[in-house]
């Protein structure tokens, strides 16, 4: 079993940070833009006693370069993660995981690379963002190129968590706060934007992947109509919504998400 090692790989396109654990076939958790890998320490440690878990950081986070340039797209994204599982000698076997942002990432990376890995897991996701929701991206990048981190944690915040988790967990926006503050501004305003333009309602009818689908059923930020919209694209598709549940299930519900997850994977054992 490998026990918490932390990797920074040269992916060609720059740096990227990996902590692993476990033994067993591949599971690469991709992160979101409000939270960082840490968010999964509770649920990557339940599944590294069947599997090896790999978190990758994404561009701007942790010791992950920065993509160049200002025009970063969510495909753009899914490559770096596709190189970095290449050189992580991921298997065929391999599970993919994303929430919010790494969803959206996932989602590109199995209709880009999609022979990589076999199994994908949308954790609060959508085809992309519907108008009325696009300024909220806006919002955060003028933010983060303005003002840097600092400026943008309490909005953030607000969107990561239902009221009813911060009341009941009020250490929650501090713990937030200090992981949102280590972000690369640039790299957050340029994931931001990408979230914006995003669209993949014309093109999930092309993963192959066998899929779980997984909503909040109080996640403001991807309501659970736009998930059951992914679900119903994708032909080889599962869909499950966590009651009283916001955007962050790993740390909401980590125990229904963890349900969630070994059903699928038993359901779709080789």
């Amino acid at each position: 079993m490998t026990s918490g090692l932390q990797n920074v790989i040269d992916v060609g396109d720059g740096l990227v940070q990996v902590d692993t654990s476990g033994g067993g076939p591949d599971f690469v958790i991709i992160h979101s833009l409000l939270t960082g890998p840490e968010a999964f320490d509770g649920v990557a440690s339940s599944l590294a006693d069947t599997l090896t878990v790999h978190r990758v950081f994404l561009p701007g986070f942790g010791a992950s370069t920065p993509l160049p340039g200002n025009d970063l797209t969510v495909p753009d994204l899914a490559r770096v993660v596709a190189s970095t599982m290449s050189r992580l000698g991921c298997g065929p076997d391999t599970t993919v995981l994303g929430n919010g942002l790494g969803s959206f990432v996932a989602l590109a990376l199995a209709l880009d690379h999609g022979n990589r890995f076999t199994r994908l897991i949308a954790s609060n996701t959508g085809p992309g963002f519907p108008d009325d929701r696009k300024g909220a991206f806006t919002n955060m990048s003028n933010l983060a190129e303005s003002g840097g981190m600092p400026a943008v944690a309490d909005v953030a915040i607000q969107r990561i968590f239902p009221p009813s988790y911060l009341e009941a967990h009020p250490e929650a926006p501090g713990e937030r706060r200090a992981v949102l503050e280590k972000i690369d501004p640039q790299a957050f305003a340029s994931a931001c934007r990408a979230l914006a333009v995003l669209d993949l309602s014309g093109v999930l009818p092309a993963i192959e992947n066998p899929t779980l689908v997984i909503a909040g059923e109080i996640d403001q930020t991807t309501p659970p109509d736009l998930g059951r919209e992914v679900a119903a694209a994708i032909p080889n598709s599962r869909f499950v919504e966590i009651p009283g549940c916001g955007h962050c299930p790993q740390l909401e519900r980590p125990e229904a998400l963890l349900r969630a997850i070994g059903q699928f994977l038993a359901e779709t054992a080789r």
